[in-house]
């Protein structure tokens, strides 16, 4: 048990990165300490399969787990990450009055939680606001429109689904062909 868990805390204290070290030297440590791990497994005792379960995770997210130390203010754990989508839903929730989300953050929400995330790390300056590419913008507001009108519709046909479905029909009669 003791010697299990001082690998854990090595590997906690690697991807810790106390020292602010670049990923390919973080990357370096927290092998060493698989290495280590998968070596003397012999030596946890009962705790050997855990440990093989251990190396295993850690090797399946070996790819993507280092990518937090190459880029500046990347959260590293899911607890920042939640904790950074966490206040956006606390400040909808405290503008909106409600305790759930409000169905503007489900139609525009990919463009709201971005601006939100963003802002909060690095306020825009009005230079960058004014270099903004005007056609990703169109495409953008284009697809939120295309949301909100099948949001519309779907209400339109819990209003009066008889009508909804006459005004379907006479559209898929109309033919495109001639007579």
């Amino acid at each position: 048990m003791e010697c299990a868990y001082a690998w854990v805390h090595a590997a906690a204290h690697a991807l810790g990165n106390e020292d602010q070290a670049p990923a390919r030297l973080v990357r370096r440590r927290f092998d060493r300490v698989l290495a280590t791990m998968r070596r003397d497994a012999a030596n946890a005792g009962s705790l050997q399969g855990t440990i093989g379960h251990f190396c295993k995770v850690a090797r399946s997210w070996r790819p993507g787990l280092f990518h937090c130390y190459s880029i500046a203010d990347m959260p590293r754990t899911n607890n920042d990450l939640e904790h950074l989508f966490g206040s956006y839903r606390h400040h909808e929730r405290r503008a909106s009055g409600r305790k759930v989300a409000c169905p503007a953050t489900v139609l525009r929400g990919s463009a709201r939680l971005i601006a939100a995330t963003a802002t909060r790390l690095h306020p825009p300056t009005a230079r960058e606001l004014g270099r903004v590419n005007r056609k990703d913008w169109a495409e953008l507001r284009r697809q939120l429109e295309q949301r909100r009108h099948a949001r519309v519709l779907r209400t339109s046909f819990r209003r009066n689904p008889q009508r909804y479905l006459a005004e379907l029909e006479q559209w898929a009669c109309q033919s495109g062909l001639p007579p």
